[in-house]
């Protein structure tokens, strides 16, 4: 597949189509980024445009899986993430340099684009921290800790004492 970073001059004739992957061994990624891909990465398709003069459109799609732990149940959880993106790129130094959703252009003198980044960040915004293994979860007994979606543990359904005032009301005795 191709590269994620383009020189702005092959974009002069009219843009370049975009078909590459980002791998998860990438140095884009950071030790602490929570929904890193899995697998073979994430694959980027979509095309790169001129968008007047100094700025650049990135429009196209990204797929890629992620792994987790299931919210309810701890169980490992692989995750297939799609979505359509929409980037735009500009030089450093004009009006866009305070706008956080416009990169800015790379290589030493804003010759270049990198997607990299843009990706990293539409990635992280777009996947969810929160998987769960299947909708009907039941997940782990909150007093030891079993595995509800096993079957049920045995333990004394769970009662919450500030809620007595009220179950007094409703049972009509005060």
């Amino acid at each position: 597949m191709a590269m994620l970073s383009f020189d702005i001059r092959s974009l002069d004739r009219g843009g370049v189509t975009v078909e590459a992957v980002l791998s998860p061994s990438d140095d884009v990624w950071m030790a602490d980024d929570p929904q890193r891909p899995v697998g073979e990465g994430i694959r980027v398709t979509g095309r790169v445009s001129p968008a007047g003069t100094g700025r650049y459109y990135f429009s196209g799609h990204l797929a890629g899986a992620t792994a987790h732990e299931c919210r309810r149940c701890l169980v490992p959880v692989q995750t297939d993430v799609a979505f359509d993106v929409h980037v735009l790129f500009a030089e450093a130094g004009g009006e866009d340099d305070d706008d956080p959703d416009v990169f800015p252009l790379g290589g030493k003198q804003g010759d270049e684009i990198d997607l990299r980044p843009a990706v990293r960040e539409q990635w992280l915004l777009e996947v969810s921290p929160f998987a769960v293994c299947r909708p009907d979860c039941k997940g782990l007994c909150p007093t030891c800790g079993a595995d509800l979606n096993a079957g049920a543990c045995g333990c004394a359904p769970a009662s919450d004492d500030r809620w007595n005032a009220l179950r007094q009301i409703r049972d009509g005795s005060e």
